[in-house]
């Protein structure tokens, strides 16, 4: 890309568009009224009052995803998102869910590279419920967490591998990208998911030393919102989570951003895509730093509208993709920059490639 002839305009219009957005701000600051507090143990509680509906959501957040794991330690913290939703010490085999959904609510989880959150939408009446249930699997998971149940739920994963990555469209786009930019050592390089050999060849002791590490109260963010009574939910948190023991206390992950010294390029071929896409990607800032703020609004004024570089040159001019995109990707230890240019069938990548440079 020509960024020393556009560096000026480019400036210039970040600037008009942080002005407006500031005199806008002042009328139409968003404010969202909360209250946080920590438990004895160190669980971190958000209550946010909203009666609009007579409904509540709960979420836990514990801060534990992939890049808390270690090299052959792999996939432990995607299975146990699995295996908090099938039983604990007080509640059996699958009730977790069918309790959830008698009530008349809804429930899910999901874990990535930087956490694990469970979450649960229910009529306000079954709030205590919801509590009950998930100070029993943060606090009574473990005596039923058997090397059986641990290989039942290997089972399940590698059919959701199967079915979200190995036979979708681009499903191995970003371990490609991840094993090329960091290397080995960095929590960044394996995929969420884990390593299926790493979770056979684990033992009882390595799954439980790994729960007992990082799913203790205060490692956890435990958030209420909706219509509730505030008194009476307060006492409901204290009453189920007050009593769990804390876990050892555990650091903050440091920053590992990455650099290349050198261009490396790789090509995959991926039998269910039916279009060519070329990905270029750049190691950058982890979330939060001063310079990811500055690259999201720079993946915008790149991609972002007709008058966008990158859509003006691809898109309108030589009419090799249907759209671009190019956005800063903000992660708790690393972040990376990257331009997606999913191109016409009929495109060739290199003619994509060259047309990104130009624009």
């Amino acid at each position: 890309m020509n960024f020393r002839q556009n560096a000026a305009s480019l400036i210039v219009l970040a600037m008009l568009m942080l002005l407006g957005a500031t005199a806008v701000a002042q009328d139409t600051a968003l404010k969202i009224d909360y209250q946080k507090y920590k438990l004895d143990n160190g669980l971190e509680v958000i209550l946010h009052e909203d009666r609009s509906d007579p409904i509540t959501a709960v979420a836990i957040l514990f801060h534990v995803g992939s890049n808390r794991e270690e090299v052959g330690r792999t996939g432990f913290a995607h299975l146990f998102e699995h295996m908090l939703f099938q039983e604990s010490q007080h509640v059996g085999q699958d009730q977790f869910f069918r309790k959830i959904q008698g009530a008349g609510g809804t429930l899910n989880g999901g874990t990535w590279e930087d956490g694990t959150i469970y979450y649960e939408v229910v009529p306000k009446n079954a709030l205590e419920m919801v509590l009950w249930l998930e100070s029993d699997r943060m606090g009574f998971l473990l005596p039923t967490v058997t090397m059986e149940a641990f290989q039942n739920q290997q089972n399940v994963v590698q059919n959701e591998k199967r079915q979200r990555v190995d036979n979708v469209p681009y499903g191995h786009t970003n371990y490609v990208i991840h094993k090329l930019m960091y290397p080995e050592q960095h929590p960044y390089n394996w995929q969420v998911i884990g390593s299926f050999e790493d979770l056979q060849n684990a033992t009882i002791e390595d799954i439980h030393n790994f729960y007992k590490k990082w799913y203790g109260p205060n490692n956890a963010t435990l958030v209420i919102a909706g219509d509730f009574d505030e008194a009476q939910t307060k006492a409901w948190v204290q009453k189920y989570f007050g009593e769990l023991k804390a876990s050892p206390a555990v650091a903050e992950p440091k920053a590992m951003p990455v650099s290349l010294t050198e261009t490396k390029r790789a090509f995959h071929e991926d039998n269910f895509a039916q279009s060519p896409e070329m990905n270029m990607v750049f190691p950058t800032a982890p979330q939060f730093k001063k310079d990811s703020y500055a690259l999201d609004l720079l993946g915008d004024l790149l991609s972002q509208g007709k008058k966008a570089p990158l859509y003006k040159v691809l898109v309108e001019e030589k009419q090799l993709a249907p759209d671009v995109s190019a956005r800063q990707n903000s992660s708790e230890i690393a972040g990376d920059f990257r331009i997606r240019v999913r191109a016409f069938p009929t495109s060739d990548l290199d003619d994509v490639e060259k047309a990104v440079k130009e624009a």
